[in-house]
């Protein structure tokens, strides 16, 4: 079957469609239908089906005879260590702690907080939980300990999973601290806690409240899988609100256990004992959907890998973890493969290793410009796949479903949308604007199985964050257009559409024109205010390493370039060089707090964000150009 032709038979018969995928997941009891419809817009998936989690993503491929299959593969090149774990040893390992928790009185429906490094036994906490049916929240390991304590207080966890440290290159994070202070914050405190004491750093434990990883399990019987209802919920992940108070975005167990599972097929053709590498970390929801549970639901080898794509020790690293593990499909982040292409541009690292296992590379995460798309392209000779999705709805709302068609890609699309999202662009209004005409990006309800039904405890909130604007439709906080092909283009957040002079113009349409340039190896446009025009683009550029010419002459190339390419009407005139950008964990470029500083605004540290330091190196490229202008 084409693309065409599956994408047609989910909109013809969106309840078989899913009915069928979900005969692939091994079910305590079946569901007696897909879509749950009774309190729309609040939609659930096979609500009345009797299934658990962790038995799909580890018991029953031991069931299927493939106990001896790596499970997972962690490679840590900064510990200089690597180990394979099978999937009867994950299945007892997760048994035994499972086992733990319910000796302790964890159960189907508590809550426990996870906050690990990348190593095996965050996804063994992750599992252990969905195997009792307890509701996992995974907090970033290394979070300020005030976001903890936010998050303890909107969980109300009943334990706490931690390390005592984790791994950057160069230090030791400790966790343990950390995790103190903030459950000192906390007006909610856990019954007890459990610490994975890591040889780099052995943390104190608190007397009856804290228990080392192995002696908490010494002993225990090991406890069975419990089923649960279809619209139980297997995890809660806090994303950032625009509020700056976290969403708990919640994720049901059938919905997911299905589309994770079509997924893996469908969009990134790998199954049974194909390996599969995300890399990204178990704090955000690639590490959720793509780490843990979906590999594993599809009795893949996951890669859990705790390193950096450069430093660790070189921008090699991830070459080297594709051809000593055999990865057939790798999952990244557009800034990790910009890192990459800034410290290697013509890629003579890559020619070190031997790639032939690799099939393709996927991109998600931010918008994956042209000129680093191109660049993967050349070097790696696979193809590069740019996908989008956001953490609320857990797997990709478009992209190039390599298992059922290779579709032509279209370099700065995400390609097409996946079975079950119907997308439309809409104008301020909430009407359909024309092919090739930037508007915000929404998808008609319901969403697919696996997708947010809802936030923790905030039904109001999740109503007025995504379903009030434009009614019918899940407002995705992007904007972008679709062209004359069904192909889609997500351009910018909506914030960061600008208005100069009356002209909505995209900031990511800049950027790309920016990327371009052979010196450019990262950049970021914002607009700030200005008195004349509403608002005016300022870019930030860092360079290519190696690069030795004036900046003032590579700015007024860039100025050119935009003037070129996307015409006057851009009013692009202001950049400057900086040597890195402002960025999340996951990756993703801080343009709304860059505005601010630039408009003088008072601004909230965002809570994810990797080094606090480079926003005054912002600053002080910002004062050189005259902003805050007041």
């Amino acid at each position: 079957m084409s693309y065409e032709d599956v994408y047609s038979s989910w909109k013809t018969h969106p309840d078989a469609f899913w009915m069928k995928a979900a005969e692939a997941i091994d079910w305590v009891e079946p569901p007696s239908k897909a879509l749950f419809s009774e309190n729309a817009p609040l939609y659930e998936w096979f609500s009345d089906g009797m299934v658990n989690t962790c038995w799909n993503a580890v018991d029953r491929h031991v069931e299927a005879g493939r106990g001896e299959q790596l499970a997972i593969i962690h490679d840590s090149p900064i510990t200089h260590s690597t180990k394979g774990i099978t999937y009867r040893e994950l299945r007892d390992r997760v048994a035994s702690l499972a086992g733990a928790l319910k000796a302790k009185g964890v159960g189907k429906g508590d809550r426990v907080i996870i906050y690990m490094p990348m190593v095996p036994e965050a996804l063994e906490a992750m599992l252990a939980c969905s195997r009792l049916g307890a509701i996992h929240s995974v907090v970033f390991g290394g979070f300020a300990a005030h976001e903890l304590a936010v998050r303890i207080d909107d969980a109300t966890p009943k334990a706490i999973i931690a390390a005592s440290c984790g791994l950057e290159p160069g230090r030791v994070v400790h966790y343990k601290p950390l995790l103190d202070a903030a459950i000192d914050q906390a007006k909610h405190k856990p019954d007890f806690c459990v610490i994975l004491q890591r040889e780099q750093e052995v943390a104190k434990l608190v007397e009856g409240r804290d228990f080392g990883w192995h002696a908490f399990q010494y002993g225990v019987e090991p406890a069975d899988c419990v089923p649960v209802e279809g619209n139980h919920p297997v995890y809660i992940l806090y994303t950032s609100g625009t509020t700056g108070a976290p969403k708990g975005v919640v994720r049901p167990t059938a919905g997911h256990l299905v589309a994770l599972n079509w997924t893996m097929k469908n969009l990134y053709n790998v199954g049974a004992g194909d390996v599969f590498w995300a890399a990204s970390d178990v704090g955000w929801v690639v590490g959720h959907s793509y780490i843990c549970y979906g590999p594993l639901i599809a009795g893949c080898t996951t890669i859990v890998f705790e390193g950096k794509p450069v430093g660790t020790p070189d921008a090699g690293t991830f070459w080297r973890v594709i051809q000593n593990h055999k990865v057939k499909s790798f999952f990244t982040a557009p800034t990790a493969l910009r890192a990459i292409k800034r410290e290697d541009p013509n890629g003579e690292l890559i020619k070190e290793y031997n790639l032939r296992h690799l099939q393709a590379l996927f991109l998600a995460g931010e918008r994956a410009d042209p000129d680093t798309i191109k660049w993967a392209q050349r070097h790696l000779r696979v193809p590069v796949i740019d996908h989008w999705w956001q953490t609320e709805t857990g797997w990709a709302i478009a992209g190039n479903p390599l298992g059922i068609e290779e579709l032509p890609v279209k370099i700065g699309s995400p390609s097409v949308p996946m079975p079950g999202y119907d997308v439309k662009v809409l104008d301020e209004g909430g009407h359909p604007v024309k092919s090739g005409d930037l508007g915000a990006i929404a998808v008609k309800l319901p969403l697919p199985p696996g997708t947010l039904p809802g936030l923790w405890n905030a039904e109001e909130r999740f109503r007025k964050s995504y379903l009030t604007q434009f009614p019918g439709y899940y407002e995705t906080g992007d904007a972008g257009y679709i062209d004359e092909d069904g192909y889609l283009y997500i351009m910018a957040r909506t914030d960061d559409v600008i208005n100069v002079a009356g002209h909505r113009l995209s900031t990511g349409a800049m950027e790309e024109v920016l990327a371009g340039h052979d010196d450019v190896a990262e950049c970021a446009v914002i607009g700030v205010a200005d008195q004349l025009k509403g608002q005016m683009p300022l870019g930030f550029l860092c360079l290519n390493k190696g690069t030795n010419r004036p900046s003032e002459e590579i700015v007024k190339e860039c100025v050119k370039l935009v003037r070129n390419q996307i015409g006057p009407v851009a009013a692009f005139k202001l950049a400057c060089v900086v040597d890195r950008l402002p960025k999340t964990r996951s990756g993703k470029i801080l343009r709304a707090t860059m505005v601010k500083i630039a408009d003088g605004e008072t601004y909230k540290m965002p809570a994810t964000i990797d080094d606090p330091a480079i926003l005054d190196e912002i600053a002080t490229a910002l004062k050189g150009l005259g902003y805050p202008s007041q």
